[in-house]
């Protein structure tokens, strides 16, 4: 019978790496409690409309990446691209933004696409999200991108750089797509096929066409700039200078445009030199009227996602620091004739909050005090040779160091020095 192996575009993160990315998590858990956005767990399916008027029907995520089942009740459904879509039904569902009020939202899981696995890049990824929802004004766009700074920041993360765009709203952007319509019917014949597609049905994503040819083409349209009313223009303005007053540098890209229908005004990505072709660590922006594409009435909103695969790749080159190695404070060692006096000691310093581990594979004394070596202290058990059987050695690993203890004192011991 053969081997069943996980499906192709997923892995297996096993426990030499996963405590990387648990630091992460908590890291970012601290700084969005800096910032005061609350943590919210959206589910990992939902209705396929939802991202199909939501993400726009038009985008790459949802004509072709999108892992999409008919359920036993008939239903459409599909298990998440990416958050902010389903974080924003939450909040219409639940009410958050109702009267006046805002909500500052993050999260974290797995997210699926169906496209060619690559470096950084699987079709069950994971993202950290967080969404500033019901605030219309620039500071919550200037807020959430000092907050995916400060963050990689606290991770250590060099060489980042920030592009900035502003790709309109409904508004302004009528007139801009008709400039890009009129540039892009010119060189018809020198656009890909997907391009061509898109050419009717939606110009501004050509912009963000990754061949080669495309992007030489895309490089002299027309820019948005021009076409910006005067709300987007002051708005991308005010975002420019809070960006610098808070001393942060940026690069403006045109081409810019995001992978999603659903960003108005601010688009922005943190690049990373050390990821090659596909070097964005995060990225995000303002989406107006996502709320009303969705049914949910007018909730201005503006967040940004990053890839915890590729932070965890970037971090790794770089050499930052993951924090310490996950190990037991103290580790029991005891021959098979105090075994039980063993597991006893061990349940008592767990229940005391103390993180302890006893053999349970049979090992050998050397073996044991080997496994040892990662922990804070080894405490040994030898009631063949003590007397008082009350009596246990407790060795400092670190300094080499080893003092003869009561049993009974042992956890008060402890707590003192860990």
């Amino acid at each position: 019978m053969s081997i069943i192996n996980a499906p192709r575009g997923t892995r297996d993160i096993l426990p030499a790496e996963s405590w990387k990315w648990s630091y992460i998590i908590k890291t970012a858990g601290e700084v969005m409690k800096n910032f005061n956005f609350s943590e919210i767990l959206i589910p990992i399916f939902e209705h396929t409309e939802l991202f199909s008027r939501g993400v726009g029907e038009t985008t790459d995520i949802v004509e072709k990446e999108m892992y999409t089942f008919i359920d036993r009740g008939e239903r459409s459904i599909t298990l998440r691209p990416e958050a902010t879509a389903g974080v924003m039904r939450a909040a219409i569902e639940n009410n958050l933004c109702a009267q006046g009020n805002f909500a500052k939202l993050w999260s974290w899981g797995p997210m699926f696409r169906y496209e060619r696995p690559q470096k950084g890049r699987y079709r069950q990824f994971y993202q950290i999200d967080a969404e500033c929802l019901g605030v219309a004004g620039s500071s919550a766009d200037i807020e959430i991108i000092s907050m995916s700074l400060e963050l990689f920041r606290r991770l250590g993360l060099k060489n980042l750089e920030v592009v900035l765009n502003s790709v309109g709203c409904e508004k302004c952007r009528p007139v801009y797509r008709e400039k890009l319509l009129n540039y892009f019917n010119a060189h018809k014949k020198d656009l890909c096929e997907t391009c061509l597609t898109r050419l009717d049905r939606n110009p501004l994503r050509i912009l963000d066409c990754k061949k080669e040819n495309c992007g030489k083409i895309s490089d002299d349209a027309p820019d948005i700039y021009e076409s910006l009313c005067d709300g987007c223009r002051n708005h991308f303005e005010e975002v420019k200078t809070g960006l610098e007053n808070l001393g942060f540098a940026y690069r403006i890209n045109k081409r810019l445009v995001r992978g999603l229908d659903y960003y108005t005004k601010t688009a922005f990505e943190i690049l990373s030199g050390d990821l090659g072709a596909q070097n964005a660590v995060c990225g995000g922006g303002r989406y107006d009227n996502l709320a009303s594409s969705i049914g949910g009435g007018k909730i201005p909103g503006v967040g940004f996602a990053c890839g915890l695969d590729r932070v965890v790749i970037v971090m790794e080159e770089q050499n930052c620091s993951f924090g310490k190695i996950p190990a037991p404070d103290v580790f029991i060692i005891a021959n098979e004739n105090n075994k039980a006096s063993a597991q006893i000691l061990t349940y008592k310093l767990r229940s005391a909050g103390i993180s302890a581990v006893n053999d349970i594979a049979g090992r050998s004394f050397k073996n044991q005090m080997r496994s040892a070596g990662l922990c804070k202290y080894a405490c040994i058990i030898d009631q063949d040779k003590n007397k008082n059987k009350n009596k246990i050695i407790l060795k400092d690993m670190a300094e080499g160091s080893q003092i003869e203890i009561n049993q009974d004192e042992i956890i008060n011991y402890l707590n003192g020095k860990l």
